[in-house]
């Protein structure tokens, strides 16, 4: 039989205000959760302005980031300058030497959810790679009451847009009250949702979660079949989204802006990054 998916723990995320430029941050997946988080590290809620994260360096993982609300302007230093608004989403693969500014735009505050993905070890050293995933070319599908947007993986009959080293999948779901609907996902995937919006319930179980709450879903770590997810919302407006990965196994050592597998490999990024390894800044 499918695997179905239920929830097995749900937290409310807490704000604390912060100093400005930047104004307000919630840890959705905490850094300290990492190892039951597999392949996630951590996720972070932020809404800042111009000025926040300026020029820095990233190695040894990936970041998705979703715009929730605002603009975000990114600047790297190959020569990437973009601006993203409500509904996109930008893939960075940080590999062996990324260097880049997140801001918001003219006076605009930026709402985003940021992740970052662990890479295994033989893949942390692997080329610099951004992507720009727009609202308008990610795919949809229609469903009674709702909508589901692919952003990443294959869901539903469709391929989402994001090409990410690690692979995942990350769905958006917009549901009226009473929608209900069920994807199939990799049961080996851990995975978790975050609710953007409204509430739902979750699983065959039908249990609740609202806005501002994040939960880990069952998964089976050597299943190599498919699972089912179900949500039905109990709102008139719920948005929520599903992010699914394959557990990798190692060790990690998260450590300011560097996700390593030792110390030593750490103090090394912050050797190379001061002897200009990582390129010019990004401005």
């Amino acid at each position: 039989m499918t695997f179905q998916r239920e929830l097995k723990e749900k937290w409310r995320v807490e704000y604390t205000e912060m100093k400005f430029p930047a104004i307000q941050k919630g840890w959705v997946l905490p850094v300290e959760r990492w190892r039951e988080l597999d392949p996630f590290i951590l996720m972070a809620e932020d809404w800042f302005k111009k000025g926040t994260f300026p020029d820095h360096p990233h190695r040894g993982f990936q970041t998705v980031t979703y715009v929730v609300d605002g603009r975000l302007e990114h600047i790297d230093n190959a020569g990437g300058r973009e601006n993203l608004e409500p509904g996109d989403v930008q893939y960075m693969n940080a590999g062996w030497a990324a260097r880049h500014a997140e801001d918001g735009v003219e006076n605009d505050i930026a709402h985003t959810l940021q992740l970052w993905l662990n890479l295994p070890k033989g893949k942390k050293n692997t080329d610099t790679v951004y992507q720009n995933v727009y609202q308008e070319d990610v795919p949809v599908v229609s469903f009674e009451g709702g909508r589901l947007k692919v952003f990443s993986g294959h869901i539903a009959g469709v391929a989402g847009p994001l090409d990410s080293i690690v692979p995942i999948t990350l769905t958006e779901w917009t549901m009226g009250e009473g929608s209900s609907y069920t994807i199939h996902l990799p049961e080996n995937h851990n995975a978790f949702i975050y609710m953007l919006a409204g509430e739902a319930e979750i699983g065959t179980e039908k249990q609740a979660m609202r806005k501002h709450e994040a939960g880990l879903l069952t998964f089976r770590e050597t299943g190599e079949g498919e699972s089912t997810l179900t949500i039905r919302s109990k709102k008139r407006r719920t948005k929520v989204l599903v992010y699914s990965g394959q557990p990798i196994g190692e060790e990690i050592v998260p450590h300011g802006p560097f996700v390593m597998n030792s110390m030593e490999e750490i103090n090394q990024a912050f050797e190379d990054f001061r002897n200009g390894k990582f390129g010019p800044p990004a401005v």
